[in-house]
Parts: C-alpha cells; sequence; structure tokens
C-alpha cells in the first residue's frame, strides 16, 4: 500500500500539478508584495515656493526669480536628497528643515487656514549661499521618502510625518529691510541651531489631490492624509 501512494505522488510530480499548484499559491502571494514594491517611486523632484514677503530678500537682482529644486533619490537604508538654490544674494545663509505643514496650498497661493504654525519640525542641514555666485547646493541623507517622522510620548506627540522641505533666513537681519522685525528678540523664530532665525524663506507646498508633503509618494487612499510606509 505505502509503495502505491509513493508511485502516486511520483506520477504527480511527473505531471507538473503539485509544482503549478504550489507556483499558483505563491504566485498569489508575492505578486502584490511584488507589485506593492514596484510601485514606489526611485526619485521625485519637486519646487519650493517663496515667501512672498521676503522674496526680495532673497534674490540677486530684480530680473531674476530665486529657485530652489529638490531631487530625492530613494536608497536601501536611506534616502538622498539634492537641493540646488540659484538667484540668490551671495552670502546668504539657511538652515533647512523637513516640517509637517506649509503654509501655501497646491496652487502656491497663502492658504487661509494657515495658523501660523509649521506643525513638527526637523532640522536637516545648513545651507550657505557663496559670496561671489548667487547658487548653494546641500545634500543630505536621511529617512525620508514616505516614513520620515518623530514623535514624542512624553508630549503626548504620537509618530508624526514631516513630508514638507522649507528653509529659514539664519540671520533675522538678513530679512529686515523686507519687513522683518529684526531687532526684536520676540519675533525670532525657532529654526536654527541657536533658536533665533529668521522668517521662513522657502517651502514645499502640498499635493493637489492628497494635500500631503512631496515626501509621501505613495498616499494611502484607504487612510486619506496617510502615507504608506
Amino acid at each position: 500500500m505505502k509503495n502505491d501512494k509513493f508511485a502516486q505522488c511520483c506520477r504527480y510530480l511527473e505531471s507538473g500539478t503539485i509544482i503549478f499548484a504550489l507556483a499558483t499559491v505563491m504566485g498569489a502571494v508575492v505578486a502584490p508584495i511584488a507589485a506593492s514594491a514596484q510601485d514606489k517611486k526611485d526619485e521625485i523632484s519637486f519646487d519650493l515656493v517663496a515667501n512672498p514677503k521676503f522674496v526680495d530678500c532673497l534674490r540677486k537682482s530684480s530680473y531674476e526669480e530665486p529657485k530652489a529644486r529638490a531631487t530625492v533619490i530613494r536608497g536601501k537604508l536611506n534616502d538622498t536628497m539634492i537641493l540646488d538654490l540659484d538667484g540668490f544674494k551671495p552670502g546668504l545663509a539657511f538652515d533647512l528643515f523637513t516640517v509637517q505643514r506649509s503654509p501655501f496650498l497646491s496652487d502656491k497661493l497663502p492658504d487661509p487656514n494657515f495658523k501660523g504654525s509649521f506643525g513638527l519640525a526637523w532640522y536637516q542641514s545648513d545651507i550657505q549661499i557663496g559670496n561671489h555666485s548667487d547658487d548653494g547646493h546641500v545634500r543630505i541623507k536621511t529617512i525620508l521618502l514616505d516614513q520620515i517622522f518623530g514623535f514624542d510620548p512624553d508630549a503626548s506627540l504620537p509618530p508624526t510625518n514631516t513630508f514638507h522641505v522649507g528653509f529659514w533666513f539664519n540671520n533675522p537681519q538678513d530679512a529686515a529691510a523686507c519687513g522683518f522685525p529684526a531687532n526684536d528678540p520676540t519675533k525670532f523664530t525657532p529654526f536654527n541651531g541657536e533658536h533665533k532665525a529668521g522668517p521662513f524663506a522657502m517651502i514645499s507646498v502640498p499635493d493637489q489631490k492628497t494635500q500631503l508633503g512631496p515626501l509621501c509618494t505613495d498616499p494611502d487612499d484607504s487612510h486619506p492624509g496617510s502615507c504608506n510606509p
């Protein structure tokens, strides 16, 4: 009897029935995972929008608009962001952050519902414009795409994503000519290492459909406002 069953199993194997069945089951399990991984973008680029109140304190000349463009490349352990600035006044210094909120709508107009808080902010790098040039470049490597977050149980802050990218005037005096009260320490912002920065200079805008910052490339449609990590 045992020999008969063994012979029967061999015939099944020879016919490929079991192999086909296993391949079908494994395919059903593996395919969605592979498809999900393939849906992730390996590289994104986006522009930052200037603070209209202080754009004249950014620009090198009246005939050229200051521009900032970010390129983010997905990595296995962390991601790389390259930020290129052009058309800026020589010698300016900025502080780069990822933040929870943007003061702009997706059409780059001011958000009337923005209350002044950028939410959770994460210090990433300094930026320096050369003394004899109008451009600046910075490269950072960290967790960025779809997963960047911070949390603080002591402050009852749950995991919170910072999908927006922006930078602030490091020296408040650099924005004084455009109306920033640089001589009033109570008006300084906390966006530098000394927590005595000026106003935001440029920042990203949300996606028109998801309303999330550009560092979310895979929004979770089943939970609007969330991103698939």
